[in-house]
């Protein structure tokens, strides 16, 4: 059996992407609470967002080690998977690349240090302003990387010479068409992941008694931020679903499973899309709800996937479903919200086991949302890695063998299979010890107390004082 190199390098890219998606998009939100955080406290002096600042900023500091660990591998997968692409696209991948790790990277590496360790050797004000700049570094991060990624997907502001990209607009390729639905779409979500994240582990604080004023405190700021985004994103994925209409229409059509143009089109809720048939098997959907959505009128005509020929048709099934989770995810999130809003009366939201337990399991929901979402997005747009200017197999490193590229992804899955249990263990403790306010107190007592002298068999750590006193 001969090994394809293409297929095993888009299966490596998308392990590695997969992998290293889950990260950015905690800390990008996560960044921003720490920063709030930490305002709250300037303003107040209470302790309790100390306590918590404290807290996710060590959460903050594993998570972001991962996520550059994992990151740095995508831009060698440029050269030695898709070589060609890199020697097309450089003119406009290249400097896009290289802003952000000028512009972003440099700054969250440079003030992560004072967060990390500036506490109580610098002036509050100047801890605060690290904690700001560690935010704003993930969002200039963001822009680039989404600007980058937008571009293959709707490219705008180039010409093809030779086979080589020539920017001839700065301005359009930057801010291409897809590009702001992009970048709102991916920091809503960065916010509904850190809310979602920090509110189950609040919750489950909460449901063991631990520290239940900082913890109520967290909880409650989480759920008025859900209350607002969870809804938002919806509207924010409608704008963007208009979008890909105008723009990848073939791609629409793989995620509402329609392989034929029609007016008042059906919103499918189940199908099982087959390719080589050009039809679903089995469907069932609301009528002319498809319609409806993306173009607000029941007549509306929705493209079909046959439309275009069956080689550049993405993989539909994988597109269709990978969409359907996401959504049902948001539509999750928005119920949670609401239920949320529903038991603040009486304090409820505190104190229902119920509730609490839920939200610990949502916590990790956007992560399974954002991996479904970036599927939609990267197939949907199959078999192109240039909408619509370059294939995924003129893209490919022509030299590239299939045992090279299967080497190198056994060697990707050993090595993040490390990083991911290393990382999941040291967040596991970070979050189970990392916050005990009484052991806490105790240790400064300990400290500002004047020890009592050792006996032949007493030891520092003694706990006990009424052992080896003699």
């Amino acid at each position: 059996m001969e090994l394809d190199p293409l297929l095993l390098s888009r299966i490596q890219f998308a392990f590695v992407v997969s992998f290293h998606a889950i990260f950015p998009v905690f800390t990008i939100g996560l960044a921003s609470y720490l920063a709030l955080l930490h305002a709250l406290f300037y303003k107040t002096q209470n302790p309790a967002w100390e306590r918590l600042a404290i807290l996710w900023t060590k959460v903050f500091a594993v998570v972001f080690g991962m996520g550059v660990v994992s990151g740095i591998v995508m831009s060698f997968q440029f050269g030695t998977n898709w070589s060609n692409f890199s020697q097309s696209s450089a003119n406009f991948i290249g400097p896009l690349l290289s802003y952000e790790v000028i512009t972003a990277f440099f700054l969250e590496a440079a003030f992560l240090g004072v967060l990390l360790f500036g506490r109580g050797k610098v002036s509050q004000g100047v801890h605060l302003f690290a904690a700001i700049m560690v935010a704003l570094g993930t969002f200039i991060s963001t822009f680039w990387i989404l600007a980058a990624n937008s571009w293959m997907h709707t490219p705008s502001g180039f010409e093809m010479i030779d086979g080589v990209v020539h920017v001839t607009s700065w301005m359009e390729a930057i801010f291409n068409p897809s590009f702001p639905f992009r970048l709102t779409h991916m920091v809503m979500a960065s916010f509904l992941t850190g809310g979602f994240v920090v509110a189950g582990v609040s919750a489950w604080y909460l449901l063991i008694e631990r520290d239940v004023q900082a913890n109520r405190k967290a909880l409650s700021m989480c759920l008025w931020l859900l209350l607002v985004l969870a809804p938002a994103q919806a509207v924010i994925g409608d704008f963007h679903g208009i979008n890909t209409l105008e723009h990848q229409p073939t791609k629409l059509a793989a995620m509402e499973g329609n392989w034929e143009t029609m007016q008042g089109a059906p919103l499918l809720l189940f199908a099982l899309p087959d390719r080589d048939l050009q039809e679903n098997r089995f469907e069932v959907g609301i009528p002319y709800g498809a319609s409806l959505i993306l173009t607000h009128e029941l007549d509306g005509v929705v493209p079909g996937i046959s439309e275009s020929p069956p080689e550049e048709q993405p993989p539909v099934w994988i597109t269709f479903w990978a969409f359907r989770i996401m959504v049902a995810i948001g539509f999750a999130m928005i119920g949670v919200a609401l239920a949320g809003l529903y038991l603040r009366r009486g304090g409820k939201v505190y104190r229902s086991r119920r509730f609490l337990q839920t939200l610990r399991v949502m916590s990790i929901t956007p992560f399974i949302a954002v991996l479904a979402g970036w599927v939609v997005t990267e197939t949907g747009r199959a078999p192109w890695l240039i909408y619509e200017t370059m294939t995924h197999a003129e893209g490919v490193t022509p030299s590239l063998t299939g045992g090279m590229a299967l080497f190198t992804l056994v060697g990707y899955m050993a090595v993040y299979g490390v990083i991911f249990y290393a990382g999941t263990y040291y967040l596991t403790r970070v979050i189970r010890y990392g916050m005990q306010a009484k052991e806490e107190e105790k240790l400064v007592d300990d400290f500002e107390t004047p020890k009592r002298p050792f006996s032949a068999t007493s030891t520092p750590f003694d706990d006990n004082p009424a052992k080896g006193e003699g």
